[in-house]
């Protein structure tokens, strides 16, 4: 098995760094290999196995092989492994962060706090093994005893996204064990270095062989061998719309369980009551956050035209004052995107948003050589536009002047996404009434749209489908009720 833990120095190697899957508690080679580069320098960080049908199959035998073992491990023992997990990530944070930076890009504080918050949720997972408890139920036939009780769902299939390599791979893996599944995870192309250093760390905290596994590769290979599997039993997905649609199919063939994280068109309503000073710095903070490539990021502002131009002007001057540079430098505020194409992705939007009418209001033109796209404000939206309704994942924020809130609330709730939405107003009854009638999964009141580590998190619409994820209602996707009739 790899001791990798920071795979961030590439430059320190004569040759590339080969990586290998993680299955059945052994480091083992694929057929082929994938890059992983640095997105801010175009370094390759190291050579993970492209993985296929042969390589998801052994991962798949070896979870299914530790099932019934880890399934019958008392709560208390799953509790003190994921306990001793939280506790390997703090020591190794910075290297941790390290590698998350190298291979996403996002600034080292944005890793960091990123590692901190899989601790939290670990934590909070830690102690759900403790609480995935039954009912009882008044029996109709006397001197029978009725009750549930909630059993794993077996062998998971865990399927993430390169935007966040440490909190996503932690999401998905914590409430599986917790509540007693074997996990196959399958991380993005992209950044797959941070789940193998994870998943090495929770061998070290005394996870049994097998419990948890890791094939890297692409979503076309290894994730549609994945999610075709006769030996798996859910799947849970964060990732793009299109693909999610795909995999729901799949598991509805199958009729096994999906859980659905998806994109997200996140729309914030500035009312005309609002305090600018306090809205400006979080939407900026919630727009610009991984240069935009998050689900959750504000992408729309619908502002009330009585205060439309001076939230314009603030907002321009913000975002013309943000660096951009390498996540490494500690003087950045906006990082590289993850690769060229994305970087291509968010220029086309920006061409068709112009072409569209809508007005560049901020300055800065010239960012680093590489992945990086500079920051914009784009005023004089419509709804229509293109760039109003698809998700562009990157640093572009998009505002949209309406008469009032009940026009906001329309127009917010024109997207087919419905992820996160918020609200800055001073007038208890607008902010309600956008918050029961915005169509979103998520709602924030006065500030920007970051969730909590132990609230359910989730969207509907094209944003998602299936349990929360988070909190309590983890339980509701990872594991089944059984009821049981008792006769004496």
């Amino acid at each position: 098995m790899s001791s990798n833990i920071d795979y961030s120095k590439p430059t320190a190697r004569d040759e590339p760094l080969i990586e290998g899957n993680r299955i059945g508690g052994r480091s083992t080679p694929g057929s082929g290999g994938v890059e992983v580069l640095d997105p801010s320098n175009g370094l390759v960080l190291a050579v993970v196995p492209r993985s296929g049908t042969s390589e998801v199959d052994a991962a798949v035998e070896a979870a299914s092989a530790a099932s019934s073992g880890w399934a019958a491990a008392a709560p208390q023992e799953r509790t003190a492994i994921l306990a001793r997990w939280s506790e390997l990530i703090v020591a190794h944070r910075e290297e941790l962060a390290a590698t998350a930076t190298a291979e996403m890009g996002k600034l080292l504080r944005e890793s960091r706090g990123e590692v901190d918050r899989a601790v939290a949720e670990i934590n909070f997972m830690a102690g759900e093994s403790l609480r995935t408890n039954g009912e009882t139920f008044p029996s109709a036939t006397p001197g029978m005893l009725v009750y549930s009780t909630r059993v794993p769902v077996g062998t998971v299939a865990a399927i993430t996204p390169w935007n966040f390599p440490i909190v996503a791979p932690v999401r998905k893996i914590a409430p599986a064990l917790a509540t007693g599944n074997t996990v196959v995870l399958k991380p993005a192309a992209e950044a797959p270095l941070s789940s193998l250093a994870l998943v090495d760390l929770l061998r070290e905290a005394g996870l049994p062989d097998g419990v948890v596994n890791v094939v890297c590769g692409s979503g076309t290979e290894a994730g549609a061998a994945l999610i075709e599997h006769p030996g798996i039993h859910a799947i849970t997905f964060t990732g793009s719309t299109a693909v999610g649609r795909n995999i729901a199919e799949s598991a509805g063939r199958r009729l096994i369980p999906v859980q659905l994280e998806l994109g997200g068109k996140n729309a914030i309503y500035v009312d005309e009551t609002a305090d600018l000073d306090r809205a400006v710095p979080d939407i900026v903070a919630a727009s610009v956050q991984a240069s935009g490539q998050r689900c959750t990021a504000i992408s729309r502002v619908l502002v009330h035209s009585a205060v439309a131009d001076a939230l314009v002007e603030r907002l321009a001057s913000a975002y013309d004052s943000l660096a951009v540079g390498a996540g490494t430098d500690p003087s950045s505020d906006v990082g590289p995107l993850i690769s060229d194409r994305q970087k291509q992705t968010v220029h086309r939007y920006l061409q068709t948003s112009v072409d569209e009418g809508a007005v560049v209001v901020t300055r800065r033109r010239d960012v680093p050589d590489g992945n990086y796209a500079p920051p914009l404000v784009l005023d004089r939206v419509t709804p229509s536009m293109t760039v109003a309704r698809e998700e562009v994942f990157g640093p572009v924020l998009s505002v949209i002047r309406v008469t009032g809130h009940q026009e906001a609330i329309e127009v917010a709730n024109t997207s087919e996404y419905g992820l996160a939405a918020a609200v800055f107003s001073t007038d208890i009854g607008v902010a309600m009434r956008f918050a029961h009638e915005a169509r979103a999964g998520m709602i924030h009141i006065n500030h920007g749209t970051a969730s909590q580590p132990h609230v359910p998190f989730g969207g509907v619409g094209s944003s998602g489908m299936g349990p929360y994820s988070i909190g309590h209602t983890s339980q509701e996707f990872f594991t089944k009720m059984k009821v049981v009739y008792l006769q004496g």
